[in-house]
């Protein structure tokens, strides 16, 4: 397939990212989009990017979550977002749970880092992953986008822990915020037009 069919996109991890982090969300009434969170999806939409949603869900490997309450807090997160007239391309998610602590190591191909979720998205939206991004706010997304040959955004949520953005120095770019990584993507953008 020709690179002039294919779309760019910027995948999001969820929690600390799009949403308030919350320790293994169960409950869609506590889904809370973080500030500029719509905003940021609305302007990447209209700039011609896909917007896709990749979330490691160890919380359903763990028995703590179902399939379907998932569910629930997605449409719960798409209402809000479709409430302020943002909307998202595609959802996936990774029930596996890691045998471990260490974010960097792939234990299984579609949990973060691993960039399976990003791959299959590629496959089912006709995405351009040499041409697209990932934003997360943890060292396994933005590797995960690295590892499927996007570039990528480490935005500091206070979830960060500070040997991350050591390890990513050089790597990915290192932003405040979700405002500060959807300005540089479009300028990016801008510059490669």
């Amino acid at each position: 397939m020709s690179h002039r069919t294919l779309r760019p996109a910027v995948f999001f991890d969820r929690d600390g990212t799009l949403i308030e982090h919350v320790s293994y969300l169960s409950d869609p009434a506590l889904v809370r989009l973080l500030p500029g969170a719509t905003e940021a999806l609305k302007r990447l939409r209209r700039a011609g990017f896909a917007v896709v949603l990749v979330t490691n869900q160890s919380g359903i490997g763990r028995g703590m979550l179902t399939e379907d309450r998932l569910d629930q807090i997605h449409t719960e997160l798409n209402r809000q977002l479709t409430a302020g007239g943002a909307t998202i391309d595609g959802i996936y998610y990774c029930p596996a749970v890691p045998a471990g602590d260490d974010r960097t190591m792939v234990e299984h191909p579609d949990r973060k880092p691993g960039p399976g979720m990003l791959r299959r998205a590629a496959a089912d939206l006709k995405l351009d992953l040499a041409a697209s991004w990932m934003v997360g706010d943890l060292i396994s997304d933005v590797l995960a986008g690295l590892n499927a040959g996007c570039r990528s955004i480490l935005v500091e949520s206070g979830q960060t822990p500070p040997g991350d953005v050591k390890a990513l120095e050089g790597r990915a770019l290192i932003l405040p915020d979700l405002t500060a990584a959807t300005d540089s993507i479009l300028a990016d953008r801008e510059t490669q037009r």
